[in-house]
């Protein structure tokens, strides 16, 4: 038995220990998927990350996600402005004892709750219709008390408003109290908006903001609107917020730390990242010379004259044993979708098979003793 088992040693050995590749593996060795885009019909480009290929691969098309522009901060009013469909209440204060509005015992007549028509006008008693849209509440109050003056020139009008949809806002989720809120001016941003809601949830992973106004819909993080004060985006009435947590994930395969889908936790997330999130690499197994990004761009990113891949499918390779492959990692961004795949070492299944015949010959010794 022990000439068997010392045959068999030689006979991987002399063989490079390639004579034994049956032996399970958890990934695959990185030549045996490069190997293949040396066939014309690999159906597949590869592209080593370096610090020359950075600028080029920076001006490709984004994969598997959609991009949102975002509207900057602009100063409006420090008070409301008023619109169709807020409602005005108007209380009218006049001492003349022949007064049209109020009489002997009654100082004082409300006139009721007034829905500002869509041209932008009220109904005022004896007047008829005063238009007061787009004027703050105290310029309206003095544009009607400047009208009730031919009727009752000592009456005096108090104003009060209450907003409509014009001078409203929705929170629609993503906070702790979603809802209606009336805009308290026309400086009301969206981080003001949010704060009114009951703030983000700590647990929620990199919050996205969304802004729907008409049929536009505008996107950023959270995070972005907390570190550019630039970017709190004064609000309109009847514009609807949506704060959602990131959707996007990656992959990880192989010879990696973890094998599982990963949410990224972050506006941008690195190759270098992606490592770290996946708990690194198998120090026994991988080859940190072979961690390969499978990604798959659209037909529209190979189109003549685009700036792209030369195929829709593209492996690109990092070397983490490599200065530059370490830098160049920490500035290439992974996608929505992407799959980190540590491939496996060469020498691994060489490992492995000494492993086997040293428990071999572990057993020999102990029957023979």
């Amino acid at each position: 038995m022990l000439l068997n088992i010392k045959r068999t040693l030689g006979f991987c050995l002399a063989l490079g220990l390639a004579g034994c590749s049956t032996l399970p593996r958890g990934a695959a060795v990185d030549n045996e998927i490069l190997r293949e885009a040396d066939d014309e019909n690999a159906g597949f480009a590869i592209y080593p990350v370096t610090k020359a290929f950075l600028p080029s691969v920076a001006t490709w098309p984004a994969t598997n996600t959609k991009s949102y522009n975002w509207i900057k901060h602009s100063h409006g009013a420090a008070t409301n402005i008023i619109r169709a469909g807020d409602v005005v209440n108007l209380r009218v204060w006049d001492s003349d004892a022949n007064s049209l509005l109020t009489g002997p015992s009654e100082p004082a007549a409300d006139l009721g709750d007034s829905v500002v028509s869509p041209a932008g006008s009220i109904f005022v008693p004896y007047v008829g219709k005063v238009n007061i849209a787009g004027r703050s509440p105290d310029a309206a109050r003095s544009v009607i008390q400047r009208s009730l003056e031919s009727i009752s020139p000592s009456a005096q009008v108090q104003l009060s408003l209450a907003a409509g949809r014009g001078n409203s806002v929705d929170l629609v989720g993503g906070v702790s109290t979603p809802g209606n809120y009336p805009m308290p001016n026309n400086d009301f941003s969206v981080l003001s908006l949010i704060a009114a809601g009951g703030g983000v949830p700590k647990d929620m992973r990199n919050p996205q903001v969304r802004l729907q106004r008409g049929h536009t819909v505008y996107g950023t993080s959270i995070d972005h609107l907390y570190e550019n004060p630039t970017l709190d985006t004064r609000l309109r009435g009847g514009d609807k917020v949506i704060v959602e947590e990131d959707d996007r994930y990656f992959l990880s395969l192989g010879a990696a730390g973890s094998e599982a889908q990963f949410r990224f936790d972050q506006a941008q997330v690195s190759a270098l990242d992606a490592v770290s999130i996946i708990g690194g690499v198998n120090d026994t197994r991988a080859d940190p010379k072979g961690i390969l990004i499978l990604r798959e761009y659209s037909d529209a990113a190979v189109r003549p004259g685009v700036r792209g891949p030369r195929q829709t499918r593209v492996v690109f390779t990092l070397d983490l044993t490599s200065s530059d492959g370490l830098f160049s990692a920490r500035n290439f961004p992974i996608h929505h979708k992407d799959l980190v795949l540590a491939t496996e070492s060469p020498v691994t299944n060489a490992r492995t098979i000494l492993q086997l015949v040293g428990a071999s010959f572990g057993v020999v010794s102990a029957a023979t003793n």
